[in-house]
């Protein structure tokens, strides 16, 4: 409606300025005077307009006539399209001109004239090639998916636009949810195009979210072929698979294809946690530990992790604990300064019933970087050193609202995981997930349990027995395990490790 006002508008106020352009010559005194071969022409100012546009006319007209005579001379020669290319040169213009209308509405966000200027240059050009893929974008910039779906399913037909239509409905499936024809579809397109990277990522996580590792394995392959991926993540990302793989074949009981898979994925990625940890428990199902040792070796001193330290542990289960102490000192001395292997050798120690080499293993952590686990450990270390019940129970109040420390983590949402997975529970991604400590919260407790350690392990001089019935009241349910003698507690710390 804005639209026909507005041209009513431009319309009249181009009568009201040619009537008095017209106006205005007719006042004008003199003319103009052409003299030629004899022939003398007195024009006025109006009628000398005229003249100029009826000559602009005339050699317009010519041209065009001039044009026509060429294609005429050119069929008659045997060009038999020549006239026709004549006639629908006019047509290809006004086609061409609404299609760049078309597409400069689409870059401008109005779906609506788009698809407007689609279907007239449609009218002009019959080549749905170029008209449907602005149509199909233009409804789906407007909201309307059934018109988009139509269009997607018409470039099927066409082997040109046929990847275009592909795409378009995978798209629509995928915001949809339907993964299994998402699936399908992506491979369609896999196909036509194996060398396009986004379906190549769409096709990669489809086939992880379905498990299809065996597939995944060959689209990741395809893309290091066409150099859409470095290698070193390409072997990291296959050693995923490959481990993904082996859990798979482990499931279905089928241990020594299992075996064979983890030793692959570790050899591919030696520094990937889980595959070391797997590729470790197989040598030690096989018999061979000089083997697992050093697979766990290699990938401690990338990142130590408590997985490898129990991998490690697992090699010589019924050792005593100053054997144990002893085998992993080489492991220990690898990364001494990292904060794992100083856990693992307080553990250790706690284990051998050594407590002050326990607490002289932990260092500054206690006061640095207190997590649960730290704090636990020292809950021991003073209950093995014959500390008062409210001193280790302070250690273990403070334990229950301190971070849980270094956790599987997803790079993309920061989604935490309780253990380690091929792709993101939450968000999907594939091989995403790092060893870190998730970011802290700033949010305190309601509950007042941050109150805990200052009641039971700060107070010196007040009744045992009060705060003894504070503390059995506030942790009754979360209150970790705590051993009764040194024995004890050193025996859970050996278990642990």
């Amino acid at each position: 409606m804005l639209w026909s006002i507005i041209k009513i508008v431009v319309f009249l106020a181009l009568v009201v300025l040619v009537t008095f352009g017209a106006s205005y010559l007719l006042e004008l005194d003199g003319g103009v005077r052409i003299v030629m071969a004899g022939i003398e022409l007195n024009l006025t100012p109006l009628k000398a307009v005229l003249a100029l546009a009826l000559i602009i006319l005339v050699l317009w007209l010519l041209l065009k006539l001039a044009a026509l005579l060429i294609a005429v001379l050119k069929f008659i020669n045997g060009d038999e399209t020549a006239i026709s290319r004549y006639f629908d040169r006019n047509r290809q213009e006004k086609g061409y001109r609404a299609l760049s209308e078309g597409m400069l509405a689409l870059a401008s966000g109005e779906g609506d004239v788009a698809m407007a200027r689609a279907a007239r240059a449609e009218r002009y050009l019959k080549k749905p090639a170029l008209t449907n893929l602005v149509t199909a974008q233009a409804a789906e910039m407007s909201g309307d998916r059934a018109k988009a779906e139509e269009v997607y399913k018409r470039l099927l037909k066409d082997d040109r636009t046929r990847f275009v239509g592909v795409r378009g409905i995978l798209r629509q499936k995928l915001a949809d949810g339907d993964t299994d024809t998402a699936l399908k579809l992506a491979e369609t397109a896999f196909g036509l195009k194996p060398a396009h990277p986004e379906i190549q990522d769409t096709l990669l996580k489809l086939q992880t979210g379905q498990e299809d590792w065996a597939g995944a394995r060959s689209t990741l392959n395809a893309k290091l072929k066409f150099g859409n991926i470095p290698r070193d993540v390409h072997k990291r990302r296959d050693a995923v698979l490959a481990l993904s793989a082996a859990r798979d074949i482990a499931v279905e009981g089928k241990t020594v294809e299992a075996r064979e898979a983890a030793i692959e994925a570790n050899k591919l990625s030696p520094h990937l946690i889980p595959a070391a940890v797997m590729a470790a428990r197989s040598y030690i199902a096989q018999g061979a530990p000089r083997y697992a040792a050093r697979v766990i070796r290699k990938a401690w001193d990338q990142q130590p992790h408590p997985d490898l330290a129990a991998a490690f542990a697992a090699i010589a289960p019924d050792e005593t604990p100053q054997q144990r102490l002893k085998r992993f000192g080489k492991l220990i001395t690898a990364r001494p300064d990292h904060r794992e292997s100083r856990l693992v050798e307080a553990e250790l120690n706690l284990a051998a019933e050594d407590f002050p080499a326990a607490r002289r293993a932990l260092g500054d952590l206690v006061e640095k970087d207190p997590d649960a686990r730290v704090l636990t450990i020292m809950a021991a270390v003073e209950r093995g050193e014959g500390a008062p019940d409210r001193v280790v129970k302070g250690w273990l109040a403070r334990a229950l609202t301190a971070p849980r420390g270094p956790q599987w983590i997803c790079n993309n949402c920061q989604n935490i995981h309780g253990e380690w997975a091929p792709a993101c529970d939450h968000c999907g991604a594939f091989d995403t997930l790092a060893w870190r400590t998730p970011p802290q919260s700033d949010v305190t407790s309601p509950t007042g349990v941050e109150m805990l350690p200052l009641i039971m392990g700060d107070l010196e001089d007040h009744s045992a027995k009060d705060v003894a019935s504070v503390v059995d009241a506030e942790i009754v349910d979360t209150e970790p395990e705590t051993p009764d003698d040194a024995t004890d507690a050193t025996d859970t710390s050996e278990a642990k490790n």
